[in-house]
């Protein structure tokens, strides 16, 4: 049976950090900044850790 392709949009947007997790950009911070207060924009720098549930997901998209 062949290999299956990793999904390439999912390898732009998901890291794999060094312990085995994974780790996502924040959302809500392309556009539309100025309405948004400093404290908001400077909490959603940050990357975020997936969620258990969703890491079973996010290993078979990038063929993991």
């Amino acid at each position: 049976m062949p290999k299956l392709k990793k999904s390439s949009g999912a390898a732009k947007r998901f890291k794999k950090t060094g312990k085995g997790g994974y780790k996502h950009r924040q959302s809500f911070r392309n556009h539309i900044l100025t309405k948004k207060g400093t404290k908001r924009k400077r909490q959603l720098r940050n990357m975020k850790q997936i969620a258990d549930a969703d890491v079973p997901l996010i290993k078979r998209l990038l063929g993991d």
